[in-house]
């Protein structure tokens, strides 16, 4: 890789108007160093048309038209996977710039931007590959990304009832929940849907994937883990004849009757982490594991 001319494609929240000065600082330290900047549409028109900031970049592109040696995404988790999403098969290594609140992914602080781009350069960082879950469908395909980063969670559509999940891992039967939903998560989204309905946390780079179901109706249904290698098959009942699937959030309406195959995604997630960042004590840090609330 050149250091002389390094490329990278910028993704921002733009919800967030007062944290708009770390974006001007990241742009700065790309600057000095004389990379190649790309920034995407929206996130440009909002610095922009909406915070009246005198952005200069190389080039504005939509969606997934990029390419470049690093991508930065600077918000919370959110935006993170939203990047990841439209990096897709691409491989291009993402940088998280937390703005937001809790991250995971995104867990560079904005005071350590100058610092980190220093890391890129020096190529002194780690990369991590974080398994995805693509989704495939015997009806009609998926509109949006068909993987997710996080989870895939099949849900129900109206208040009132609950959906019935018949679930099969390898061919062989599992259970067929009735609940609200039921969540398949991958170890980077162990700490995220999956853990507020009770899912185990689950150490990146673990090869597994954790099934949980949201308000069962039975009180026996419990979280289960299985190898990431397996193939989930589900079939989908519903009152209201439709439910949804959210892949990392971004939610669609699929028929009933519809069949959902689950496997792991021919690609992994590049994610840039610092030298000798440590997954537990962010943990400790993100979840206040220790922490006295008394005082």
């Amino acid at each position: 890789m050149s250091k002389e001319k390094l490329r990278f494609a910028i993704f921002g929240n733009t919800y967030q108007p007062r944290k708009s000065a770390a974006a001007c600082d990241i742009l700065a330290a790309l600057q000095e160093r004389g990379a190649e900047i790309q920034m995407e549409a929206e996130f440009y028109v909002f610095l922009t048309a909406g915070q009246q900031l005198d952005i200069r970049v190389d080039r504005v592109f939509e969606g997934s038209d990029f390419e470049a040696d690093f991508v930065i995404s600077m918000g919370g988790d959110g935006t993170f996977l939203k990047a990841a999403s439209l990096v897709g098969d691409k491989q291009t290594p993402i940088l998280g710039i937390n703005t937001g609140r809790l991250g995971f992914l995104a867990d560079i602080a904005p005071q350590e931007i100058g610092r980190t781009i220093d890391s890129l350069y020096a190529e002194d960082y780690a990369i991590e590959e974080r398994v995805a879950i693509r989704v495939e469908t015997d009806g009609d395909p998926l509109e949006g990304c068909d993987c997710a980063l996080n989870d895939v969670a099949i849900l129900k559509r109206d208040n009132a009832s609950m959906i019935t999940i018949r679930t099969t891992i390898d061919g062989e039967y599992l259970t067929t929940y009735q609940a609200d939903g039921l969540v398949v998560s991958t170890p980077t989204g162990s700490t995220a849907y999956s853990l507020s309905n009770g899912g185990p946390i689950i150490v990146p780079g673990t090869h597994v994937l954790s099934l949980t179901a949201v308000a069962p109706h039975s009180l026996n249904v419990r979280p289960i883990v299985i190898g990431d290698r397996s193939v989930v098959e589900l079939q989908v009942e519903s009152r209201s004849h439709n439910f949804l699937v959210a892949l990392d959030g971004r939610s669609e309406k699929c028929k009933e009757g519809t069949r959902l195959t689950l496997r792991r995604a021919p690609y992994s997630v590049q994610v840039i982490k610092r030298v000798g960042q440590n997954y537990f004590l962010t943990l400790r840090e993100k979840m206040m594991w220790g922490a006295d609330t008394r005082a």
